[in-house]
Order: C-alpha cells, then sequence, then structure tokens
C-alpha cells in the first residue's frame, strides 16, 4: 500500500532521484517511487518532471539519454518581476514562518523541505534576492536592499497566503520587524 504524499515531497524525490541516479524513462523513475511506497501514475511523472524543468540529454561519451535537472545555482533565464506559478506553489505547501532583520529573511519550512524551497526561490530570477542558503527545515534568504528583509518577507509571506487558508501577523520587536506565518491546524 502507498502512502498519500504532498505534490512538494514527491517533487523533492524525483529531484533527488534524477540527481543521483541515471534515469533513462519514466516507467524506470515510476517503478524507483513505487519501490518507496510512492504510486504516481505516467501523466502525473509527466507533469511533475515538465514543472521541475527535467529534460532528457544524451551524455556527451554518447552514453544513453537520461533525465537531468537545471543545475543548480544556475542563473535564470532572466530576471522577474513576479515569481512563478510554481513557486508560489511551493511557498503555498511548504512555508510555515518567515521573519526578517535588515537585508535577511529566515524562512521555516518542515523538515526536509528547505533545499527544495530554496531551489524554486534561487531559480525564480527575483531580483529582490542575491541567494539564499539552506538547512533542513530553515532557509537564510539574502536581500539586494540592506534594508529589503522585511519587504520580501511581506512579499513571501503574501505569496503563500494567495490560496491557501493562512493567516498573517506581523509582529514589531525591539529594532527589527518580524512576519510571521501561522498556518490553521485542522
Amino acid at each position: 500500500m502507498s502512502n498519500p504524499v504532498t505534490k512538494a515531497a514527491r517533487h523533492a524525490r524525483i529531484s533527488e532521484l534524477v540527481r543521483t541516479t541515471p534515469i533513462p524513462s519514466q516507467t524506470v523513475l515510476a517503478r524507483l517511487l513505487a519501490d518507496e511506497g510512492m504510486a504516481v501514475t505516467q501523466a502525473t511523472l509527466s507533469r511533475d518532471l515538465e514543472e521541475l524543468g527535467a529534460v532528457k540529454l544524451r551524455g556527451a561519451d554518447g552514453s544513453p539519454a537520461s533525465y537531468v535537472l537545471p543545475e543548480e545555482g544556475a542563473a535564470p533565464m532572466r530576471p522577474s518581476v513576479s515569481p512563478p506559478d510554481q513557486l508560489i506553489r511551493r511557498l503555498q505547501e511548504l512555508l510555515t514562518g518567515a521573519e526578517a532583520s535588515g537585508n535577511l529573511v529566515v524562512l521555516r519550512t518542515p523538515p526536509g523541505a528547505a533545499q527544495f524551497l530554496a531551489s524554486g526561490l534561487d531559480r525564480s530570477g527575483l531580483p529582490d534576492i542575491i541567494g539564499t542558503i539552506a538547512g533542513d527545515d530553515t532557509i537564510l534568504v539574502i536581500t539586494r536592499e540592506t534594508d529589503g528583509g522585511e519587504a520580501f518577507a511581506g512579499k513571501v509571506l503574501d505569496w503563500a497566503h494567495q490560496r491557501g487558508s493562512a493567516t498573517v501577523e506581523v509582529n514589531t520587536s525591539g529594532h527589527h520587524h518580524a512576519a510571521t506565518l501561522l498556518k490553521e491546524t485542522q
């Protein structure tokens, strides 16, 4: 019996498999996921690979084609003022909190999700950010402006709130302002 998993968790696992294992076909990828208890249809897998930006390439040495993902840390094709839909979906599924101080923003996620969300931020092309550093459940975002952290935290919280059921609370404490997203529990 397979365990239900979120789309974000499935994307994270697919990304990990594609980075670490030669995946010559969707059938092979579906089998690897099924072996881990993640049953997925071919149609869903095809959409997942497209959303992740995976492409099938033959090795430079002539080795058989396998799926690859865009390089981590690669510059986006063009800067973007608004966030891509994929980033908004990741924020809605994964963001549990945000705090800002100066040009720094700390984003919180469930355990194991920080690197997946950080890669989405890095590849988004948003001009507000220089880059991210991710641990297991925490992301440090560095903004371009010396006082841009609070504004960026507010944007991220707004994007996460667009279609989700969440309450945004802005706290003022000492010399810095903290913006916190509190997800409603059911």
